[in-house]
């Protein structure tokens, strides 16, 4: 029965989503990418694995699993350097379906995004100013053209928390010093190799060699004042090494039968391999170029394993005893809750743990106590998350006076006990109150 539910919640989707549109098929999906591309297939045989994901028109990674809500992401910076500013951490909906139905726009960005105040080190960068520009150096050169330059400090007033001043702090001109620069002499351009000496290396001779020349006329040294004369060699000789025997460059043989499916289940490649042997590369000649591998998406029409998913825990029931009537006494009881494996199908996993939970309690429906005030509250998420006028709160409430329960209850094991049902305290002396601060430096929502 689940088998042939989970089947048709699978074809309701996939109509929705076209079932002969092409999609790329890849079979890992890690938190909104997908990664291990088999090729392009429907969405419907793709997803036969539920593990698989995919890639449509829109360009986004999507999961072929039941929608569920992805992890939250890490808390993102601080909206300001310093001070008080708001962190933001964003999660979405990962797989087919929807994980909330019929959600208003405002309950949508509470779902999948978070806002927190956050506080930076209050000292904030400012820049610092430039000294006046120090005397002008030496010129760099003895004679004709050279450089020169002058530096200033970042001091008046130099620079707080982590800042800097503006523009450089060294500034370089032309300078010209009345004296005549000798010439040195350069080297001409290499001329082309002469050709070798001989047509073919034999092993029981030198291998042949070949030559080259150059002149020092690049410009030629001056004579007065006098120029250095051109380093290193105006000739040069190296050996005819492209004289072996011809090479014979490599050519692919046939493919080989390919191989069977990767995967039993769902979508997966099948591999062909190839060798360089037609002929085969010899003498230096050039290898087989390409790949000696090949890869073709193949489709078993199997279904894989869908596991099971625990849903969400039903309410706690009535708190009851074997004892009899435990109302507004200090006699504990006991509640439990419930919860189902859903989505298991074609031989998937059932869900690990409990269907049933069970916990200590107190009856105190509709009981007389005492009044007290609570302890503060933790300070709540900014609310709305983004936009203007967020606020967070805190605050303190009339609770009825429970202190001469026991905290904790059971045999042979005592564990923390729970007090079921709503007292009546009397709380005209003792008011709710909350506290509210603005949430500060908040974004403002995407459009």
């Amino acid at each position: 029965m689940v088998q042939v539910l989970w089947t048709s919640l699978v074809l309701l989707i996939t109509f929705r989503e076209s079932v002969s549109q092409e999609v790329k098929c890849y079979s890992r999906f890690d938190n909104g990418d997908c990664g291990d591309l088999l090729g392009e297939v429907t969405i419907e045989d793709c997803c036969l694995n539920p593990h698989y994901g995919y890639i449509g028109a829109d360009g986004k990674c999507k999961f072929c699993g039941p929608a569920s809500w992805s992890e939250w992401t890490p808390w993102g910076r601080c909206s300001v350097p310093c001070k008080e500013g708001v962190s933001q951490r964003r999660r979405e909906c990962q797989g087919r379906g929807k994980c909330t139905l019929n959600s208003s726009l405002e309950e949508l960005q509470k779902l999948t995004l978070e806002t927190k105040v956050c506080i930076e080190p209050d000292c904030c960068p400012e820049h610092g100013q430039w000294s006046k520009w120090g005397e002008w150096q030496p010129c760099s050169a003895t004679c004709e053209k050279g450089m020169r330059k002058r530096m200033r400090t970042c001091t008046e007033p130099p620079p707080r928390c982590g800042s800097s001043c503006e523009g450089p702090s060294e500034e370089e001109e032309h300078c010209l010093v009345d004296r005549v620069c000798p010439t040195h002499g350069g080297w001409s351009n290499w001329e082309s190799w002469q050709p070798c000496s001989g047509t073919c290396a034999r092993e029981d001779l030198p291998r042949p060699t070949q030559r080259r020349y150059r002149s020092c006329s690049n410009p030629p040294p001056s004579s007065v004042p006098p120029g250095d004369e051109c380093p290193g060699l105006g000739s040069e000789t190296r050996t005819c090494d492209e004289l072996p025997s011809c090479p014979v460059n490599g050519n692919w043989g046939p493919w080989g039968p390919p191989s069977s499916c990767s995967v039993t289940c769902g979508v997966g490649v099948n591999e062909m391999l190839r060798q360089c042997d037609n002929p085969a590369t010899k003498h230096g000649g050039l290898p087989c170029s390409g790949s000696n591998k090949d890869t073709q998406i193949c489709n078993t029409k199997n279904h894989c394993p869908v596991d099971g998913q625990w849903s969400q825990w039903g309410t706690w029931e009535e708190c009851k005893s074997n004892r009899g009537n435990i109302k507004c006494r200090k006699i504990g009881g006991q509640q439990r809750r419930q919860r189902w494996c859903e989505h298991t199908g074609f031989g998937g996993l059932t869900c690990e743990g409990k269907i049933t939970d069970y916990r200590p309690c107190f009856d105190i429906k509709s009981c007389y106590f005492d009044s007290k005030l609570s302890e503060w509250s933790e300070w709540s998420h900014c609310e709305p998350p983004c936009g203007e006028g967020v606020k967070r709160t805190r605050e303190r409430k009339c609770i009825p006076n429970l202190s001469e329960y026991p905290e904790a209850i059971g045999y042979p094991i005592k564990a923390k006990a729970y007090f079921e049902g709503k007292p009546k305290v009397n709380c005209t002396l003792l008011k709710d109150t909350k506290e509210t601060l603005a949430c500060i430096k908040v974004p403002l929502c995407d459009t």
